[in-house]
C-alpha cells in the first residue's frame, strides 16, 4: 500500500553526492498538497522521492479520483512518460512534506543509454509494478471492502495519515459506502 525502494534512493544518492551532479541533479522540496506531477502535462523532470509520502492518482472523466498507489522514499516517478514521450498518466500530490531529487531529463536519458545499474534499477521497478497491480486487482475481487479496508487502516495507523477521501479513492469506492464499511468494521469489532 505503500510503496518504497531503498535500492533505487542509495543509487541515486550516489549519483547526487557524484562530481557531475550539480547541473543534472537538484534536491527540491513540496509541501503537504502540492502537485509534483499533474496528470496529462508534460513532465519537464524525472523525480525521485528522497523523504515523505506521496499518492499517485489518475482522474477520470467523470471526475472521479482513483489512487494507484502511495509512494514513498526512494520510489520514482516521471520515468514512464520520459522514456514513451506522452504527458503524465497520473497526477502525483505531496500528502506530507516531500523531498525529492529532481533530475534533468536529458541526464536520465544519458544515464538510460550508459548505465547498466539503472537500466536494472529501472526494470526491478517496472516489474514490481506489474505484480504489484495485478496483485491488488485480485485481491479486491477475492476480498470483501471492510477486509481490504481493514488492511489499509492497518497501514495508515503504522506508517502514514490518510483522508476518508483518499481511503474511498484507493478502495474505488465513495465516501458514503468507506462510511458504511467502518460502521460494520467497527460493529464486528466491538463483537469479538
Amino acid at each position: 500500500m505503500l510503496r518504497t525502494n531503498q535500492t533505487f534512493l542509495d543509487y541515486l544518492e550516489q549519483l547526487y553526492t557524484g562530481q557531475d551532479h550539480k547541473s543534472n541533479i537538484a534536491l527540491k522540496s513540496f509541501e503537504k498538497g502540492d502537485k509534483i506531477l499533474t496528470q496529462n502535462e508534460i513532465s519537464t523532470k524525472i523525480m525521485l522521492i528522497k523523504t515523505g509520502i506521496t499518492k499517485c492518482y489518475f482522474v477520470e472523466e467523470n471526475d472521479k479520483e482513483y489512487i494507484v498507489e502511495f509512494l514513498g522514499k526512494g520510489e520514482i516517478v516521471g520515468e514512464i512518460e520520459v522514456i514513451k514521450n506522452v504527458p503524465c498518466l497520473c497526477s502525483i500530490e505531496a500528502i506530507t512534506e516531500v523531498t525529492v531529487y529532481s533530475m534533468a531529463i536529458p541526464y536520465f536519458q544519458s544515464l538510460i543509454k550508459n548505465d547498466l545499474a539503472l537500466n536494472n534499477l529501472l526494470l526491478d521497478v517496472f516489474a514490481e509494478r506489474i505484480v504489484n497491480t495485478s496483485s491488488r486487482a485480485s485481491y479486491q475481487q477475492l476480498h470483501t471492502t471492510e477486509h481490504t479496508l481493514s488492511q489499509l487502516l492497518e497501514v495508515k495507523s503504522r506508517e502514514m495519515e490518510i483522508s476518508k477521501e483518499d481511503m474511498a479513492a484507493y478502495l474505488g469506492i465513495t465516501v458514503r459506502s468507506l462510511n458504511r464499511a467502518l460502521k460494520e468494521l467497527q460493529e464486528n469489532n466491538s463483537e469479538e
